[in-house]
C-alpha cells in the first residue's frame, strides 16, 4: 500500500524484547517486564524520551517527524533470563494484537529481540508476527532485532524490512530504531521498495569472542559496512545468534535489503555470510578457570583495577545470578586490597540484610540458592556495609539515561571483599550500578562480575585488564553440555576445540 501525499499517516509502535535462555532453571514472568520496561501511550513518551534505545528513537521520530501520527502500543522488555512463561507471553501478545486491531495503522514498527522462547514455544515471536501480519494485511511492517537474534526464514518473509544492531556491546540501539523507522516510513510513502535476502551460516556460534570492537565479528562487520556504501543497498545485518536459545532457527545468519533489486540483496547476504563462515573457528575459544583467572588478575601490576568476568552466569545471556564458582575462588585466593564481587540475586538475603541494618554481622549462604548444578553455596560471616533502594539511571554508553530498578540491594563484606546482593537479576554493566552502592571502581584492586562483553562498553576505559573465565553456569562456554530439543545437532556438535 502506497500512501497518497497529504494524507494523515498512522504509525503503530510495539515492543516485546526478551532473550530467553532455554537452559536456565528460572522462568520469566510479567513481573520482570514491569520491573524493567512496561509502558504504553503517553507514559512511553516520558519513559523513553532521550534514552539510547529503539523506543527512544521512536519518541524522537514522533516528536520531530511531521506527517505521521505515532501510537505507542504495549512496550514490554525484561532483562534476559529463563524462558518466558506461556501465560506472560500470551498477555503481552494479546495486548499488542488488541492495540493494532482497535487502532489500525498505515505502518507497524516492532522492536523485538529475536531470541524469545517460552516453556512451550520455540518461536513465539514468529507466532506474534504472523498474527499481526494477518491483521494489517499488506501494510508495511518493519522489525528491529538484537545482533544475537536467531532469525529464520518464516519470520523474515513476514516482514517488509528487518534491521539488526551492528555493535556488540550494543551501543547502537537508538541508531537501529531510527534506521528501521526511516526505511519503514519511506516504504509506506512509496519512496522505497525493499527486497530482502537471508542466508544462514549453518552454525551456532558462542558470543564470547563476538565483540564488534575487535576480532572476527569486527572484520565481518567491516565487509557489511562496505556493502552498505553501495547504491541500492539499504541494510546488511549480521545476526550472531543466541547460542542458549533452543530454536529450530538457532544459529548465525545475515540479512540484506536492497531498493527493488533482490539479486543485489542476495549477493550481499551471501558474500557477508561467507565471510562469517570463513571465520567460524575463531568464535570457539578457550578460557581459564576461575582460580587461574584470579591468579592472573592478582599478578598484574596494580596501576589500575583488573576485572575478572564470569560470562557463564551473565544475566544478559540468561544467567541466574546464583552460581558460586567465582566467589569461592576469590575467597580462597585471599587477595590483599579492596575487592568487589557483583553480584548475587537473592531477595531473601537482601531482606535479611535490611532487617539487620548497617554494621550488623551475621552468617549467610551465598549462591547455590536456585540449583546445586553449578556448585554448593558459599557459607560466610558477613558485615552489612551498604543498603539501597536499587534505583538509578544508566549513564554509560549502553541504554544511556534508561531508568533501572534493581529492587532493594545490600553490600555484604567478608574482610576486604564486598559482595553486592540484589532483589532482581540484572547485569552490573553501568557505572551507576556501582555508584549506587557507594563503590568507586577506580579505587579497587580487583572487580569480579557476572557479565560479558556489554560490561566492556563502560568499564574497559578505566580498567587495567579484563579477564574472562570459564565457570559452571547456564551460559557456559561448552555448548555440548546442554540438551537441545529444537536446534539441529550438527549446528553445535563438533565445534572446534571442544
Amino acid at each position: 500500500m502506497v500512501l497518497k501525499p497529504g494524507t494523515v499517516k498512522r504509525l503503530a509502535v510495539a515492543r516485546l524484547w526478551h532473550e530467553g535462555n532455554s537452559f536456565s532453571p528460572a522462568i520469566t514472568e510479567l513481573e520482570q517486564f514491569r520491573q524493567r520496561e512496561w509502558q504504553q501511550g503517553e507514559s512511553a513518551l516520558a519513559f523513553y524520551r532521550n534514552t539510547a534505545t529503539e523506543l527512544g528513537a521512536a519518541v524522537a521520530f514522533a516528536e520531530k517527524q511531521g506527517g505521521w501520527e505515532v501510537d505507542f502500543l504495549r512496550a514490554a522488555a525484561a532483562s534476559p533470563g529463563g524462558p518466558l512463561s506461556d501465560a506472560a507471553f500470551a498477555a503481552i501478545r494479546d495486548e499488542i494484537l488488541r492495540g493494532v486491531r482497535e487502532g489500525g495503522c498505515d505502518a507497524l514498527y516492532l522492536s523485538l529481540h529475536g531470541a524469545l522462547v517460552t516453556r512451550r514455544l520455540a518461536t513465539p515471536e514468529l507466532e506474534l508476527v504472523r498474527e499481526l501480519r494477518g491483521l494489517i494485511g499488506r501494510r508495511p511492517l518493519a522489525i528491529s532485532l538484537d545482533l544475537h537474534a536467531n532469525l529464520g526464514r518464516p519470520l523474515f518473509e513476514l516482514a517488509d524490512i528487518i534491521v539488526g544492531y551492528k555493535t556488540y556491546p550494543h551501543i547502537d540501539m537508538a541508531a537501529t530504531g531510527a534506521k528501521t523507522l526511516r526505511l519503514l516510513t519511506a516504504c509506506a510513502e512509496g519512496r522505497l521498495r525493499p527486497k530482502g535476502a537471508l542466508v544462514n551460516v549453518g552454525a551456532i556460534l558462542p558470543s564470547f569472542n563476538m565483540r564488534t570492537t575487535d576480532g572476527p565479528m569486527a572484520e565481518v562487520q567491516e565487509i557489511a559496512r562496505q556493502w552498505m556504501e553501495r547504491d541500492g543497498i539499504l541494510d546488511v545485518s549480521i545476526f550472531g545468534g543466541f547460542a542458549y536459545g533452543d530454536s529450530p532457527h538457532a544459529g548465525a545468519s545475515v540479512s540484506a535489503w536492497s531498493d527493488a533489486d533482490p539479486d543485489l540483496a542476495q549477493q550481499a547476504a551471501e558474500n557477508v555470510a561467507a565471510a562469517l563462515s570463513a571465520r567460524r573457528d575463531q568464535f570457539y575459544i578457550r578460557l581459564p578457570k576461575p582460580e587461574a583467572g584470579i591468579a592472573a588478575a592478582l599478578a598484574a601490576v596494580p596501576t589500575r583495577p583488573v576485572a575478572v568476568v564470569d560470562p557463564a552466569d551473565n544475566p544478559l545471556s540468561g544467567g541466574i545470578g546464583d552460581t558460586p564458582g567465582l566467589l569461592r575462588a576469590l575467597l580462597n585466593a585471599k587477595p590483599e586490597g579492596p575487592c568487589v564481587f557483583a553480584f548475587f540475586h537473592d531477595p531473601a538475603l537482601v531482606a535479611e540484610a535490611h532487617g539487620h541494618g548497617l554494621g550488623a554481622r551475621f552468617p549467610c549462604r551465598l549462591g547455590g540458592r536456585l540449583t546445586g548444578l553449578y556448585g554448593a553455596p558459599v557459607e560466610a560471616n558477613v558485615e552489612v556495609r551498604n543498603l539501597t533502594d536499587g534505583l538509578f539511571r544508566n549513564r554509560g554508553p549502553m541504554e544511556k539515561n534508561l531508568r533501572v530498578k534493581l529492587g532493594l540491594t545490600a553490600v555484604l563484606a567478608v574482610g576486604d571483599i564486598q559482595i553486592i546482593v540484589t532483589e532482581s537479576c540484572q547485569a552490573p554493566n553501568d557505572p551507576g550500578y556501582f555508584e549506587l552502592q557507594g563503590i568507586d571502581v577506580t579505587k579497587l584492586r580487583l572487580l569480579c562480575v557476572k557479565a560479558k562483553n556489554h560490561f566492556r562498553a563502560a568499564f574497559a576505559p578505566v580498567l587495567g585488564a579484563i579477564i574472562d573465565i570459564d565457570a559452571p553456569g547456564p551460559a557456559a562456554l561448552d555448548l555440548t553440555q546442554f540438551v537441545f530439543r529444537h536446534a539441529p545437532a550438527h549446528l553445535y556438535r563438533g565445534s572446534p576445540g571442544r
